[in-house]
């Protein structure tokens, strides 16, 4: 049986034994909005929570635009367009707009990555800069929230009259859904807010998951830190599988991101009648599975349907590598996740990127990983407390072996974009 992968930029084809697949796991049929500039203007004009945007806008000094980095595939360049030309349109000049890269505490994107972001036009004609998550400078302090955290939020977003940020609202491994607040945090927010908020006291939390809200300490107090920021208009966006626009929310930071979450989950929730022995899965390809530590993402999004002691198979093109040096330096300061853990939960070590590998642990406690990737060396895999495999059919061959003749597998095509239960 055939199945294509999200893996990189181009897919991956793979052959599975069509008798042990259970299932493959997909998108709900929805349509993509026939005319999205035409919804999208609808939004900007009548939002939720939130007045117009044109009326927002009359009678501010300056603008502050949050946009995802290039980890996240948000359509800018139909986004930004009507929401710049709404802005200018209600008297705010061009050089007192600054749209501001919300990369938390990834790489700076420049140069021809800007211009994937946002279009030639934009990326031409505006003022766009990256956050920078390790410059505490440039940071705001707004006190400690009242679970302890210290906040520190990009001076240039805190600073500004009008503060709007667009985002991509999808399952994620922590915060159970990506966009809305967190773009605010942990977009703009500095190292020193960050190491708290995605601590072990945080992560650890059983709700800490993939499309959980209630009872989500982490979901709870980005949410408290952005109101704390303030946000006066949102425009979130869900997309197909085909990255094709399905939906627009726009408005009030809160509610137009619960009304976002609520047409979400709709979509992209599926199921298995029962745990199987071997997920297959990947990291949804680019620009999420270019290094290791973005593909755990679809190693924990695989966890909800994959029995205790079992497998799952991973392919992700790791195109950059593992991640940062901090994250690489994780591996070689451990040698067993076990130890690492222990280590973490002390509260007396911390180094940027732990919460990642803190999440791979999640994984290892139930299944083992095997992963597939022409990006690291098999070498360089096995040091990373996963298992190389030379492709997906030897991996999960090597699996059924393992299992026995009753074995069952489940496939994730998109990976984490797609919200994986039993039921």
């Amino acid at each position: 049986m055939r199945f294509r992968l999200e893996y990189g930029r181009t897919g991956l084809e793979i052959d599975l034994p069509g008798d042990r697949v259970v299932r493959s796991l997909a998108y709900k049929d929805a349509a993509p909005l026939p005319d999205p500039e035409a919804v999208l203007a609808e939004r900007l004009a009548r939002p939720t929570g939130a007045a117009p945007l044109a009326e927002l806008a009359r009678g501010r000094r300056n603008a502050c635009i949050l946009i995802c980095d290039v980890t996240r595939p948000v359509p800018n360049e139909l986004i930004l367009p009507p929401l710049l030309a709404t802005l200018e349109a209600a008297g705010l000049p061009r050089e007192q707009i600054a749209i501001l890269v919300a990369t938390g505490l990834h790489r700076p994107n420049e140069g021809d990555e800007l211009i994937e972001i946002v279009g030639r036009q934009i990326y031409e004609n505006y003022r766009i800069e990256n956050h920078h998550g390790k410059a505490l400078d440039e940071h705001v302090y707004l006190g400690d929230s009242p679970r302890g955290v210290p906040i520190w939020l990009d001076r240039r977003y805190v600073e500004a009259d009008l503060k709007i940020s667009i985002g991509l609202i999808e399952p994620h491994l922590m915060a159970g859904f990506s966009g809305g607040r967190k773009l605010i945090c942990p977009g703009i927010a500095a190292l020193e807010t960050v190491k708290v908020w995605h601590g072990p006291d945080f992560l650890e939390h059983p709700n800490a998951d993939c499309g959980i809200l209630a009872g989500n300490p982490v979901h709870e107090e980005n949410t408290w830190i952005a109101r704390r920021a303030g946000g006066d208009f949102i425009v979130n966006v869900v997309i197909d599988a085909e990255r094709r626009p399905l939906c627009f929310v726009a408005g009030d930071l809160i509610e137009a991101f619960e009304e976002g979450v609520a047409f979400v989950r709709g979509v992209v929730t599926d199921l298995v009648p029962e745990p199987v022995d071997v997920v297959v899965t990947c990291s949804a390809g680019y620009p999420l599975d270019t290094t290791f530590y973005q593909s755990v993402k679809g190693m924990t999004g695989a966890l909800p349907i994959v029995k205790q002691g079992g497998t799952i198979v991973l392919a992700a093109s790791l195109s950059e590598g593992i991640g940062s040096p901090e994250f690489e330096q994780l591996f070689a300061e451990h040698a067993n996740l076990d130890a690492f853990v222990e280590r973490i939960l002390g509260k007396t070590y911390f180094k940027m990127d732990q919460w990642q590998l803190e999440e791979l642990a999640k994984v290892r406690r139930k299944a083992k990983v095997k992963m597939v990737s022409d990006g690291v060396p098999a070498a360089t895999l096995n040091r990373l407390f996963v298992e190389s495999a030379p492709s997906v059919e030897a991996a999960v061959a090597d699996s059924l072996a393992e299992y026995g003749e009753q074995a069952t597998i489940a496939v994730i095509p998109k990976g984490p974009y797609v919200l994986a239960q039993v039921g």
